[in-house]
């Protein structure tokens, strides 16, 4: 009896010591793993060797890339975190709805479950959804693809669904209580799928309202009971102005990709929009007063963000939700940084695509500009890759349907430029390629946000051909980010205003004199 107790007591320690072993082994792989792998290994770093130092001090593999012979050189960023650990950062909705105050519409639920396959809240779904539901205007910032549109739509969809009486039906056709602002047609379009499946047999109307065609829309106008309307600036603030739609009835305001509605070339005619909604109103304690919520998603903001804001609404009222891994770099998709000759992009473009094929793996490759856009689609479909082409000069009738074909599995290979890049549900694609490298890097973390989202957390990469000075310096940037574990630099969406101050200091290093009222 003693020898085989003192059998498994000795078991027990063997399998207890095998386990530490085990985990020791675990966490000394994880602590030697390397965080960036390069080429020229003496620039290799391990995930517990960041830096903390200025820019320009840290040794950078990328600092030998304005050379002609570091052509060919390269690096990665390797994921920080895993997929099973995002997976653990989530919450179990079921147990959410039963530990908060939250009580959704019963067919909201149903169909959040069944249409959407809904069944875990990201944390900042967590977050938000308390505070949209508590009728507080709410910014939230966070990273990409970690489900913003769902954080702002659940609640107010839930709260309309509530307030909903038979009366309102009566209301003026064209006539919104939901109004949801976005930059593109396709991510309004993308939109109005998602609250349409929300709102599948319930008596709220969901339409989708694009630019392309509203001379057409204004001369041969539709009416419609409308309860939410999604929509884009343009469109909507000529058919307003027209008296086609009404905006008396609207109780929520959504600005999704705030960050470009709030840029320079939207800002004017987005705050004459916006001044037309009672915002104050929702904080006057009195119940007969009714006022509209203002609600904003983005995953960059602008560093003005609060000056153009306060023309509207008392920023002071607005909560914030807004993540850790806000403008950092993703911390679950490798990245590859390529250094190669212009001239040998299309071979490496065709090289990469063909082996992502092989492996059935979908893709989407960025462009600068529309032009080589096109080209790089004509390009591959003449090498015998399908592959659809997507970029905001083409045709409205052209264009609309070609980023529904790729999220269906027609084809697997997308060619478009930063159209492609806000916001839109990419969830097929598991690689991105930037063909040409972008030269803001907000526009980096939004075409990265093209992957890796929730619902795809599949290993996921992102690669990047890197030709030109310009394009260098952004790397080394990003570069110095990933090896000191700091904010992404110069994280500004207000494109238009960055021009401008590039061309401006232009004129003066030229010595052309500045218009006093056009200097920065």
């Amino acid at each position: 009896m003693l020898q085989n107790l003192s059998l498994l007591l000795r078991h027990q320690v063997r399998r207890q010591y095998a386990k530490t072993a085990t985990k020791a082994k675990t966490i000394e792989r994880e602590y030697n793993k390397p965080l960036i792998s390069c080429k020229r290994t003496q620039f290799n770093l391990l995930q517990h060797e960041r830096a903390d130092a200025k820019f320009g001090t840290v040794p950078l593999c990328s600092k030998g890339w304005l050379h002609n012979k570091s052509k060919n050189d390269h690096f990665t960023l390797n994921p920080s975190i895993s997929s099973e650990q995002r997976i653990a950062e989530m919450q179990s909705l079921s147990e959410y709805l039963a530990t908060s105050q939250i009580q959704l519409h019963p067919q909201l639920l149903e169909n959040l479950q069944q249409e959407l396959g809904i069944k875990q809240l990201t944390s900042i779904q967590a977050q938000a959804i308390p505070l949209v539901d508590d009728s507080f205007h709410t910014l939230i910032a966070a990273e990409t693809g970690c489900g913003k549109t769902l954080a702002y739509l659940l609640p107010i969809l839930n709260k309309t669904l509530k307030e909903h009486c038979p009366e309102e039906d009566k209301l003026r056709l064209n006539t919104p209580r939901i109004l949801i602002l976005t930059p593109g047609r396709e991510l309004a379009t993308q939109i109005a799928q998602v609250a349409q499946k929300l709102c599948k047999d319930t008596q709220l109307n969901v339409t989708a309202l694009l630019g392309g065609n509203t001379k057409q829309l204004m001369l041969n106008p539709h009416f419609a009971k409308v309860d939410i309307l999604v929509a884009t600036l343009g469109a909507v603030s000529k058919l307003v102005t027209t008296g086609i739609y009404h905006m008396d009835q609207v109780r929520h305001v959504v600005l999704d990709e705030a960050d470009t509605l709030l840029d320079d070339s939207f800002t004017e005619k987005l705050t004459y929009f916006l001044r037309r909604f009672p915002f104050h109103k929702n904080h006057v304690q009195d119940a007969k007063i009714v006022g509209t919520q203002l609600l904003l998603a983005s995953a960059t903001m602008p560093t003005n963000t609060r000056e153009i804001l306060q023309r509207v609404i008392d920023v002071e009222t607005i909560r914030e939700v807004v993540s850790p891994h806000l403008h950092h770099l993703m911390p679950h998709v490798t990245q590859r940084f390529l250094r190669m000759a212009k001239a040998d992009r299309p071979a490496n473009l065709l090289s990469l695509v063909k082996r992502d094929l092989a492996k059935r793996r979908p893709l989407i490759v960025f462009s600068n500009k529309s032009a080589t856009s096109d080209y790089v689609s004509i390009f591959l479909n003449n090498s015998g890759v399908n592959c659809l082409n997507l970029n905001g000069d083409m045709l409205m009738k052209i264009r609309i349907g070609r980023f529904e074909e790729f999220q269906r599995g027609d084809c697997d290979v997308l060619s478009t430029t930063d159209v492609g890049s806000r916001g839109l549900d990419t969830t097929r694609a598991r690689h991105v390629v930037n063909f040409d490298f972008p030269l803001h890097i907000s526009d980096y973390i939004h075409r990265c946000g093209r992957i890796g989202r929730v619902g795809s957390l599949d290993n996921s990469l992102v690669t990047n051909f890197i030709s030109s000075r310009r394009e260098i310096d952004v790397v080394q940037r990003i570069e110095h980010a990933a090896r000191t574990g700091g904010l992404l630099p110069d994280v500004n969406a207000n494109i238009k205003n960055i021009i401008n101050k590039r061309i401006m200091a232009d004129m003066k290093d030229a010595g052309v004199p500045v218009p006093q009222e056009e200097a920065f």
